[in-house]
Formats: C-alpha cells, structure tokens, sequence
C-alpha cells in the first residue's frame, strides 16, 4: 500500500479511546484521548481536530492540552448541541473518531528567544492552554512570559488548580481578573481583561503577543497591545469561526481570501486586518 500524503490522510478517521474524563463546570468537559495504536497526534498549539461520533455528527473542537504530551491529548466541550451534549455523555472507556490535527496554530519556533504575553478571555483559555503548557514545559527557549486571564465571574474560571500552578510560578508574570464578584468571594482584580494590560513592563520589539477569547474582546485588547508599542505582526490572534469542514471545503469559516480552517485559525494581526468580520 502507498503512503498517503498529508492531504489524503485529513480525510481519514483514527479511533480514538477516552482515558479519562472529567467536568469543570455544568457546562464544560475534558476529555484526555489515546489514538490507536500509541500514535501521537503531533499537533501543534492552536491547532484543532474534528471529532466524530458515530451516528451523530463531527465538529470541530481544540485541542487544550501540550503537544509535549504525545501518549494522549486533551479537548474541552462545552455542551451547546445536539452534538456536544452527546459528546458529554461519553465516559472513559468510549471511542470516537478523530481526523486532524487541522489548521495553523502558534508558530513555536518563531517564538523561541522571545518575550510572550498571552491573552485569553473567558473559554479562549481552552486552546490557549496548549500553547501556555508548551511555554512552560520549555521554560528555558523563551524570555519573559506574561499570563493575563479574564473570565466573567470566579466560579466560570476553567482549570482552576492549573491556573493556580501558573500564578504560583516564579518564572511567569501571571494576572486574573474578574468581570464582576456578587456574592462570590474574590480576591483578585476586577474588571475586564483590558485594564490588566497597561501594567505589563514589556520589550515591545521582543515580544509576541498570543490573544483568544470572544469576538468582542479582541477590538479592545488589540487596542492596549498597539498602544504597547507590540508590531502588528507580533501579535498572534486565533479566529475560530464558524468552522465546519476543516478542509477549506464548504466556505463556512471564510474570512475574504483566508478560510479560518485551512490559513489560521492562528493568524498576524497584519494579516487579517481591516477584513470584513475578521475582529
């Protein structure tokens, strides 16, 4: 039989078999998978792979977990479907299929030797996780690391032990915040995610910027970042839009003449600035 080339093999579904399972919230599921055969998805940060289940449907889902973990990875679901609760229900000892990994994502070695300032809002911290453990697995190939976090309330704060570790690290500059408290007991900043940023002591032709979150955290999070003097083409943003296919097929996720899927969903700032529906 022939080797397929890259191409030829995003077409082809891979077992998957759930090693653990676990619920962060009401809403929110990890998921830790093993392909078969001990084969490494070897993804990349960012990156995603459509995830199937028979008699279902497929959908696209990020991958949340470092790629220096290479026995298994890890996707988190938040149930919002027909498909996704379906998804939920699945414990460990399941199988599911599994094409991908798809897209770009951060570029890693571009990043080695600089200063990183990570961004995630709300569920953004779920493919940015992959990026964040990546750092820090190889804390020695980059400089200064910086770890801004915002999240509407403490109890919707995802990975709530892993974010501790981060924030009790001595070789990361680590800040959360919270939209708003109620009655729920906080400690740390409120407000949003913007007002972490200007205190940020950064070299702006040294860093590289790494933002996710919801569409309308990015206007005003790009707007603090310029202000830092950050050049546009340091300043990495993931656009998962309305991605189906993950082949560049269907259209759904097209942003002008870049399909989110197949061009990103990692993308510059100067790349995609000013396209229609991009921030």
């Amino acid at each position: 039989m022939r080797n397929m080339n890259l191409r030829e093999s995003h077409y082809i579904i891979k077992k998957g078999t759930i090693l653990r399972a676990r619920n962060l919230t009401d809403l929110e599921k990890v998921f830790e998978i093993a392909l078969e055969g001990g084969e490494s998805l070897d993804h990349e940060p960012g990156q995603f792979v459509q995830v199937s289940l028979f008699g279902v449907g497929e959908a696209p889902i990020s991958v949340c977990s470092s790629p220096t973990k290479r026995e298994s990875f890890e996707i988190c679901v938040r149930a919002v479907g027909k498909f996704t609760r379906a998804l939920h229900k699945l414990e460990a000892g399941d199988e599911l299929g599994i094409r991908g990994p798809f897209g770009k994502g951060f570029p890693v070695t571009i990043l080695e030797g600089n200063d990183i300032i990570m961004i995630a809002g709300g569920l953004g911290i779920v493919p940015l996780r992959s990026l964040i453990n990546y750092v820090i697995d190889n804390r020695r190939d980059f400089g200064r690391v910086n770890i801004l976090l915002g999240f509407r309330t403490p109890s919707s704060m995802l990975f709530g032990e892993e974010v501790e570790s981060w924030q009790e690290r001595i070789d990361v500059e680590f800040s959360c915040t919270v939209d708003s408290v109620g009655e729920e007991q906080w400690r740390g900043n409120i407000g949003l995610i913007t007002s972490l940023i200007p205190g940020v002591n950064l070299n702006p032709s040294h860093t590289f910027a790494a933002v996710v979150g919801p569409p309308i955290m990015y206007k005003y999070v790009l707007i603090e970042l310029l202000r830092k003097k950050i050049p546009e083409r340091q300043i990495l943003v993931s656009l998962e839009r309305r991605m189906k296919c993950g082949l560049g097929k269907c259209g759904h996720c097209q942003l002008e003449q870049y399909y989110c899927c197949k061009d990103g969903p990692v993308f510059r700032y100067d790349q995609i600035k000013g396209l229609k529906g991009a921030i």
